[in-house]
């Protein structure tokens, strides 16, 4: 849906004649806290399947390209997944569609633990794709909420508050690796995939509790009068509140008229980046261990201390990007990221120094996408939203197949780890970056 009144946001409160009723403080930091814990849960079970690789990897007899041949067929089933979210959640709601992904983390942990093989495998993992798909449906509704919200100090900080949530990706990195140091011995990487199931479990019954945002209400009443046939009263009451009196087909909305542009980068820019997200995050173990010689076990402890500081990244993102516009300083960070990766893999030598230009690469990589995220709902109407951030969202995916197949063959070749990730990850990080100065800015898609 989009705004009628001039220089307003799409979702913003006020229509011509109606506003959408008010969300308030408790329920608008209720519904951020169990947005936190989702995501938190979802990328743990995302992360764990890269920490373990290299486990899976011996205990299945899989050399580096064939075990990066698996990660990157498993991306191919991911984006499938990923792709169908959006519309959806479109169509069911950002509540339900709220329950679906993190339901959808829980079972992925489960398949897994029972793997018997690299086919399984792939299958299973592309469930991972609902639970990617948690910070796209956490986007498009957060940003609603934070629209109506009655909490003065969420509404005037919303990019910050939500770097909170969207730094659940670091934080999920992190436990992952904690999990993994003290488990492992334990329980074996199938157990530590069976003990991710419980508390995403939990989330998806606590989300049951979640109520849908005021503007996906509507659509959900105009819906309703429009397919009792009263058209006229569905547009009157659209109208009422300046949003967009026909419907349209939620796909094809995001790339029509001002949208179409930031589709376009963001998609382009999604893709690029996850060139280094897939090397230095997802597959964070094998780049220390292969790459920097580290044992797997302090590979563990580093990846502990470096998505520490990469959390930083994504408050320190969200603050200034409230102050001096979300699309600079995703530009700025990419291109940083990238050079303290190249930093890493040329130049660093000692426990001190990889952990040191790792982390800041970190931090200037994942940091970003508190921003990103916000910025993306805020390019899309209320009829497209969950649409448009879902389907940037899943071209991760594309991103890390490419990454992947590039990688393996690589490896294939004879080149090592060190130089395919440079060659990969920090080079694509940098050139992510150049790309997102080519997006619109918001506020000239809505002034």
């Amino acid at each position: 849906m989009s705004a009628a009144t001039p220089g307003t946001a799409a979702g913003t409160v006020t229509g011509p004649t109606r506003s959408f009723p008010g969300v308030g403080v408790r329920a608008t930091r209720k519904a951020t806290v169990i947005a936190f814990l989702a995501w938190l849960f979802a990328v743990y079970d995302y992360i764990l399947f890269g920490t373990l690789l290299p486990e899976m990897s011996t205990h299945f007899g899989w050399d580096s390209a064939t075990a990066s041949f698996v990660s990157t067929l498993i991306s191919v089933g991911t984006a499938i997944v990923a792709l169908g979210v959006g519309p959806l959640v479109d169509r069911i709601g950002r509540r339900k569609g709220m329950i679906l992904t993190v339901a959808g983390t829980a079972l992925a942990s489960a398949a897994t633990a029972v793997t018997p093989g690299a086919g399984y495998l792939v299958g299973v993992r592309a469930l991972g794709g609902l639970g990617l798909s948690e910070q796209a449906v956490n986007a498009t509704y957060l940003n609603e909420i934070y629209a109506v919200t009655e909490d003065e100090k969420i509404k005037k900080r919303r990019g910050f508050v939500y770097s909170l949530v969207q730094g659940g990706w670091p934080l999920g990195v992190l436990l992952a690796a904690a999990f993994v140091a003290v488990f492992l011995p334990l329980v074996g990487w199938r157990g530590c995939f069976l003990l991710a199931v419980f508390p995403a479990a939990v989330i998806a019954l606590t989300r049951r509790g979640l109520k849908e945002s005021p503007q996906f209400e509507l659509e959900l009443r105009l819906r309703a009068l429009r397919k009792e046939g009263r058209t006229d009263e569905a547009a009157a009451l659209a109208r009422s509140y300046g949003v967009e009196e026909q419907p349209k087909a939620p796909l094809a909305a995001i790339f029509r008229g001002t949208a179409l542009r930031n589709t376009l980068v963001l998609g382009l820019a999604w893709i690029v980046n996850w060139f280094g997200i897939q090397v230095f995050s997802v597959l964070g173990t094998t780049v220390l261990t292969e790459g920097k010689h580290v044992s797997f076990t302090g590979s563990l402890v580093m990846l502990i201390v470096i998505n520490a500081v990469g959390y930083l990244g994504y408050v320190f993102h969200g603050w200034i990007g409230d102050r001096v516009g979300r699309r600079n300083v995703i530009g700025f960070g990419w291109i940083v990221s990238g050079i303290f990766f190249t930093l890493t893999l040329t130049v660093a030598h000692g426990t001190f120094a990889v952990v040191a230009l790792y982390s800041l690469g970190m931090f200037f990589l994942v940091g970003p996408y508190a921003a990103l995220l916000f910025y993306m709902g805020e390019c899309y109407d209320t009829g497209c939203r969950a649409t448009g951030t879902a389907f940037l969202n899943a071209l991760s995916q594309p991103g890390a197949i490419v990454a992947g197949l590039i990688v393996t063959a690589l490896l294939a070749s004879g080149t090592g780890w060190n130089t395919a990730a440079l060659l990969v990850g920090a080079i694509g990080t940098s050139l992510s970056g150049l790309v997102m100065f080519a997006a619109r800015k918001v506020e000239t898609l809505h002034g």
